[in-house]
């Protein structure tokens, strides 16, 4: 099962696949893992067979990975906390992707809201809530990815905007820029020029991969060895041209470290390549205005970026960063000032805040 939800990123984490191997219940509720040639979703205890690696993808709970697609396991039953409001949500993203895929007109916010059984206003603010963007704005980033994807495969651009279902090419020339990030011709071309250096560093922290783009830096990760680092890094941007790194990466890279060592201590300046939704960026931008030392709540954080019945959109756009550190998710905590899942390991985020703690910012 391959999902195209642009909305719910997924990526390898050494750590989680660690504890889903031990069968380590105490990772249950902080992140669950969906298996592609299943279409099934388990908690890390689930006493099921292991799948193979490569096959396996990492949410951070139930519902993201319902909205991906999965179906719960019978056997640990993932999906106990999952409401009706939310399995109403979930329903509307299953409809909005059979219909693209499909080549089917994509039905009305009325019509969605029909088949859940709750008014239009009510499905709205639920839809809103959860994924922070309206219903049409989800439909039309199902609608970019399906291009950049068919762009990516190396299809003709007319065919991969039709087959998307724009009633016209110039309706998506309108707005190409802003969806892709650059013109369509050259987006078709840059997973065949795109360029990436990296290089991975021992740290007290285990692994740090470093990895920048002609924009900046585009992935930083922390891991257990280097050569999962950097598998990572290759799904992560498999069409591009990876390198070793030049003379001044070095500089870039002992940085980092820095940042590693003693988060927050001393005032750096990464340039970097940030890639995600709108909605992603909004709160990636208020995570690096968190000072310090300090924590914050995600219905706090939802705050903060006028969104305040977002808290889990805000959770899952914590979820989708790949740029650790420089962009602080690790600041982000539950209400009862618990823990929550971290991309790179809950006793990474601990150590992280431990250090942060006893910095001197005067």
């Amino acid at each position: 099962m391959t999902s195209t939800n642009p909305i719910i990123e997924r990526e390898p984490d050494t750590e989680r696949w660690r504890l889903v191997l031990a069968r380590d219940a105490r990772a249950d509720g902080q992140f669950v893992y969906a298996v592609q040639t299943t279409g099934v979703y388990c908690r890390p205890s689930c006493p099921a067979r292991r799948p193979k690696r490569a096959n396996v993808s990492f949410y951070i709970n139930a519902y993201s990975a319902e909205l991906a697609g999965y179906r719960p396991c019978k056997r640990c039953c993932p999906a106990a906390a999952i409401t009706r409001d939310d399995q109403a949500v979930i329903s509307v993203c299953q409809a909005l992707q059979r219909a693209l895929e499909r080549l089917q007109r994509l039905p009305s916010a009325a019509q969605l809201a029909a088949d859940v059984g709750l008014s239009a206003s009510r499905l709205q603010r639920l839809f809103t809530a959860a994924l922070g963007i309206t219903i049409n704005q989800y439909a039309q980033a199902l609608r970019s990815r399906q291009v950049q994807q068919a762009l990516a495969a190396g299809s003709a651009i007319t065919d991969a905007i039709l087959a998307a279902g724009y009633s016209s090419t110039g309706h998506f020339y309108q707005k190409a820029t802003s969806e892709l990030g650059m013109p369509a011709r050259r987006y078709q071309r840059q997973g065949q020029t795109m360029t990436i250096e990296y290089a991975t560093a021992q740290t007290t922290l285990g692994q740090l991969l470093v990895a920048r783009s002609e924009v900046g830096v585009c992935a930083i990760a922390l891991g257990d060895n280097p050569q999962s680092l950097a598998a990572e890094l290759k799904q992560q941007f498999a069409n591009a041209h990876r390198v070793e790194p030049s003379g001044e990466f070095e500089q870039l890279l002992q940085q980092v470290i820095a940042l590693v060592e003693q988060p927050g201590g001393r005032s750096v300046t990464l340039p970097l390549d940030i890639r995600g939704t709108a909605f992603q960026r909004r709160v990636w931008q208020a995570l690096q205005q968190i000072t310090p030392g300090q924590t914050i709540h995600y219905s706090e954080l939802a705050q903060r970026i006028g969104a305040p019945n977002s808290a889990r959109a805000v959770a899952n756009a914590c979820g989708a960063n790949k740029l650790a550190i420089a962009i602080p998710c690790h600041r982000v905590v539950r209400q009862d000032g618990s823990l929550s899942g971290y991309r790179w390991g809950v006793e990474r985020k601990r150590e992280l805040l431990k250090r942060e703690a006893y910095l001197d910012l005067d």
